[in-house]
């Protein structure tokens, strides 16, 4: 064991450079101990708790000067780090395997803790494919949604763009260190984000440039973090594809826009129509198949007058009445649940989400939930 010293700060961001590590190794070498204990072990110890073996080396004998540079670049940039025992932690990322150990949050930790949808496509849409990843995200973002995206040209920014023009909220997750915005030209995006109560999210450590190997780890970011991915223009090699993957080997919908056969753009998407994707067609359809509560009113509004739209009244529809009547007061597993009501196990995980965040159920140890008294 070696004697030198170091403080917590810094041993959490020792924890979030090191190479190769996820949150499924820390759970599994701490289970009853702080994760951050592991900083400073010897190489033996690590490996033998099942750290990986580059892991191991950096945290037994971590860059203390680069770790602080770290820290003075946080302060400075008015940046959180979150780790993956943090009750900060967004929940629905803390479910996907190999989740991040920690991720760099500038912003609003409220964006990032709140119920999101993502929203993809190309970075070179037909003008009809920006505008319907536009009106979708206002539409969706004046209904409480958050949407997340990965700040790219096309697609990408017409749906962060969409959130800020419907005043409600965006999570840009990017494929670098914070201490860059990439695309550069998004910047004063990325600035407007921040200013309408958003956040701009990495699990690259400051330092990291843009890698084309970085963005399908970011890709599974945005999906892990969202109930959803709704893919509006695509085609067949789109990384927007990787994304819609990742929702499904998460366990989260995915939705795609149909268009027509001879736009090349419209392929990726009726390739996911053919694998199982949720064809819509309206921003109502999304929250539809979500199982989130609207009205007949937003039905009517989502393709009508968004003033409308903004002030109807959302109310709980028949599922989330069996769901909190299956619930009771008892913690309950997720699969205890499928078999009461009847419902998958994606829309129970939505609903159940959208509960936690009104505050009408808690989560418990385990990953089960009951109803807060």
């Amino acid at each position: 064991m070696t004697t030198w010293t170091i403080d917590e700060q810094a041993r959490a961001l020792a924890l979030a450079r090191a190479p190769g590590l996820h949150a499924d190794h820390l759970r599994e070498a701490t289970p009853d101990d702080d994760p951050i204990a592991l900083v400073g072990s010897s190489v033996t110890r690590l490996t033998a708790r099942g750290i990986p073996p580059a892991a191991a080396a950096w945290l037994a004998h971590p860059d203390t000067s680069l770790l602080e540079g770290d820290r003075r670049w946080m302060q400075s940039a008015g940046v959180q780090l979150v780790g993956c025992g943090s009750e900060h932690y967004p929940p629905l990322l803390r479910r996907i395997a190999a989740a991040p150990v920690a991720l760099y949050v500038q912003g609003s930790i409220e964006a990032l803790m709140s119920a999101q949808l993502a929203i993809v496509g190309s970075r070179n849409p037909t003008a009809g494919g920006a505008r319907t990843a536009h009106e979708f995200a206002a539409y969706l973002a004046r209904k409480g949604l958050t949407i997340t995206s990965g700040l790219a040209v096309g697609i990408d920014a017409q749906a962060h763009e969409g959130a800020l023009a419907g005043g409600g909220r965006t999570v840009a997750v990017l494929g670098c260190g914070l201490d860059m915005v990439y695309p550069p030209e998004h910047a004063p995006l990325a600035a407007r984000i921040l200013a309408q109560g958003g956040a701009l999210v990495a699990e690259f450590p400051p330092g990291t440039v843009p890698q084309r190997w970085n963005f399908p780890r970011r890709n599974r970011l945005i999906s892990g973090l969202s109930l959803g991915t709704l893919v509006v223009e695509a085609a067949r090699q789109s990384g927007s594809l990787i994304t819609a993957r990742c929702a499904v080997d998460q366990g989260r919908e995915v939705f795609a826009i149909p268009g027509s056969i001879h736009n090349p753009l419209a392929r990726g998407c009726h390739q996911l129509l053919r694998e199982g994707a949720k064809l819509v067609e309206t921003a109502a359809d999304v929250l539809s198949e979500l199982n989130i509560p609207f009205t007949k009113q937003d039905i009517t509004d989502s393709s009508g007058d968004p003033e409308k739209a903004a002030t109807a009244t959302p109310t709980l529809d028949k599922d989330y009445e069996i769901l909190l009547d299956a619930l009771g007061f008892e913690p309950q597993s997720i699969d205890a649940l499928v078999e009461r009501t009847g419902l998958t196990s994606p829309h129970l995980a939505s609903m159940l989400l959208i509960l936690e965040l009104e505050g009408r159920v808690g989560l418990h140890p385990g990953g089960r939930y009951a109803r807060v008294r």
